[in-house]
């Protein structure tokens, strides 16, 4: 199945193709308690993730190890998706970005990146 997302004003944009997606991840790190995104159960390759995005919109915020990249608009300030901390180089994206996903079908694990 083809999804696609994007942030609120459409400046970022992106599209990967998966089974379905039936999970989700909350996290409690510092920055994703925060966020408060529901992130993809499943990690995505660079080469699964296309993203359209010019250079001087999308920006990355790292922090503490500077392994895991967040990445949001700069525009509109959206969290869109993030190079993981666990998989470097692999990414997972803000569920509530994804057009026309129903987010209450979607089960919810919780992952404590807060003792990492």
């Amino acid at each position: 199945m083809k999804y696609q997302g994007s942030c609120h004003c459409g400046a970022v944009k992106w599209e990967f193709e998966q089974p379905g997606i039936t999970s989700a991840v909350r996290c409690n790190c510092s920055i994703c308690q925060r966020k408060g995104a529901l992130m993809s159960g499943f990690t995505l390759a660079p080469d699964e993730l296309k993203i359209t995005a010019s250079e001087d919109v999308l920006r990355k915020y790292q922090f503490g190890s500077h392994i895991a990249e967040h990445y949001f608009c700069g525009h509109c300030g959206i969290y869109t998706f993030h190079a993981t901390f666990r998989k470097p180089g692999h990414f997972r994206v803000n569920l509530g970005c994804i057009d026309d996903l129903d987010m209450n079908k979607v089960e919810v694990s919780f992952f404590d990146g807060k003792s990492l």
